[in-house]
């Protein structure tokens, strides 16, 4: 299946500078920049009335306006010049209080009109930024600037695959809100790229101005790194580099040509006569901004800080919508981060990916997983237990872990005696290996522990079973140890 994107060259990039050494072949520096279009997470379009719905049956949402019927006018959405303001603060970007509406004429099936509403003379915002650092991946630290934000409409969409031979229109997605996001060119790597996209996606979704999805923009990093080389290819041999369209080719690892780029001269780009200058007040402008949520950035330092977590603890959990806000509902006092971070992420996480199923807090309520966390770490249970319990849960059971436990008979087994007397059978079973224990061997233990758990369905107590065992082997307590902590690197002093 092929992605599009836009590949544009120019000869000379004024304010280029050197990077860290990414170069190709010794000698070639890739300079990279972003256009990305987020489409508004409205309740209605850009210009008219009509219902800003995903996946709606076709033609659906179309007002007059959206169809292109003459004598109808724009009528632009305070909701979406709210979401774009949003956006550009959460970008750092200066907010124009004047910015106006421009038309950019070219002939599609999908664009009624005959020319898309944008705004390429005056944009909304200009001057942003999104900083890139060793916490998100990269082994140095880049800061890759925004030069505009402006807000456009969307086409409709071209259905070719229906009747043979024939062309449909869908005009339901004609005239939704579109974000077009533009980067200077100052990343030098794909990777660099991959990074900024989702960062942007992060912010977009934590400001709540779209779903961050940017349909063209999900594009495999492989396009850039084939664009490169067919570029540095194209140079080696003396051939001019166009400034055109071009799609990639998954399988094949190639882009190829759609069509030329047209120039802004080819757009007959004019004011829009049919839309006053949009004016925003340092009031509105403020009090939007007092609107804006705890961004990515500062959300991950803190989340660090304060529960002490690793950079890929933190960055999995902010991968999932709704995921940090969960286990921030499950620190409640006297459970420590580390086995709430372990059972969020590593066991419940884990065993959603494995299934095919979206994190979601209804899945798997925050207070069922508390109490899942708190029976381990009492010791009611075992970890092993505990992880069947969850697998109970996901699987629909809504109560809590101590209803589960208690009708499946699953709580640890602490008495002494019982768990004596399993030692007991199991050393009278295997003589040999006590041998081998007292030998020197003390992993041999493991076996012992083992073969109990499995008879006891998990339920018996590892710590006393382990106690037990080495009392009844002739081991003292912290036999083995030593030897542990010498090849962690951490052998105390006596």
């Amino acid at each position: 299946m092929s992605r599009y994107y836009s590949a544009t060259t120019t000869p000379v990039v004024a304010d280029w500078t050197p990077s860290h050494g990414n170069l190709i072949k010794g000698r070639w520096e890739p300079v990279i920049g972003l256009e990305i279009h987020a489409q508004l997470k409205s309740n209605t379009k850009l210009f008219s009335s009509s219902k800003n719905i995903f996946n709606a049956p076709a033609n659906t949402n179309v007002s007059l306006i959206d169809a292109a019927y003459p004598g109808t006018l724009p009528q632009l959405s305070r909701e979406c010049v709210e979401l774009a303001v949003k956006t550009s603060l959460a970008l750092d970007a200066h907010v124009y209080p004047v910015s106006s509406f421009d038309r950019k004429h070219y002939f599609y099936p999908d664009l009624p009109q005959g020319y898309q509403i944008t705004q390429h003379y005056e944009p909304l915002a200009q001057h942003g930024k999104i900083e890139i650092s060793p916490l998100d991946g990269l082994d140095y630290a880049i800061t890759v600037r925004i030069e505009q934000l402006q807000l456009e409409q969307d086409t409709g969409k071209s259905l070719h695959d229906i009747y043979p031979g024939l062309t449909l229109q869908d005009l339901n997605r004609a005239g939704t809100g579109l974000m077009e996001i533009v980067t200077r060119p100052d990343m030098r790597t794909s990777k660099e790229a991959g990074i900024l996209v989702k960062k942007l996606q992060a912010l977009l979704r934590a400001v709540e101005s779209s779903d961050g999805n940017m349909d063209e923009q999900r594009v495999p990093l492989g396009c850039i790194d084939a664009e490169v080389e067919r570029q540095i290819t194209c140079y080696e041999n003396n051939t001019p580099v166009e400034q055109e369209t071009r799609g990639f080719d998954a399988s094949a690892g190639k882009t190829f040509r759609i069509r030329s780029k047209e120039s802004a001269t080819d757009y007959r780009y004019m004011p829009e006569p049919d839309l006053p200058r949009l004016v925003l007040s340092q009031d509105e402008i403020q009090t939007l901004k007092q609107t804006l949520p705890e961004l990515p950035d500062t959300q991950r330092d803190r989340i660090m800080q304060s529960y002490h977590l690793g950079v890929i603890e933190t960055r999995t959990l902010m991968g999932e919508d709704d995921m940090v806000a969960y286990f921030e509902s499950l620190m409640s006092p006297g459970r420590q981060a580390k086995s709430v971070i372990s059972w969020t992420i590593h066991e419940l996480l884990g065993r959603l990916h494995s299934r095919g199923i979206k994190f979601s807090p209804e899945v798997v309520k925050s207070s069922q997983l508390g109490s899942l966390v708190d029976c381990v770490d009492q010791g009611l249970i075992s970890a092993k237990v505990g992880k069947s319990v969850l697998d109970i849960m996901i699987e629909g059971d809504s109560r809590d872990a101590n209803a589960i436990v208690v009708e499946k008979g699953w709580k640890q087994m602490d008495n002494r005696d019982e768990l004596e007397q399993m030692c007991d059978d199991i050393l009278g079973r295997f003589p040999e290996k006590i041998k081998v224990v007292r030998g020197g061997n003390i992993g041999v233990l493991g076996f012992f522990i083992g073969e109990i758990m499995r008879q006891s369905q998990g339920r018996a107590n590892p710590v006393i079973l382990n106690e037990l065992l080495r009392a009844k082997v002739g081991l003292p307590k912290d036999a083995g140890t030593e030897g542990r902590e010498k090849k962690d690197g951490k052998a105390k002093k006596k």
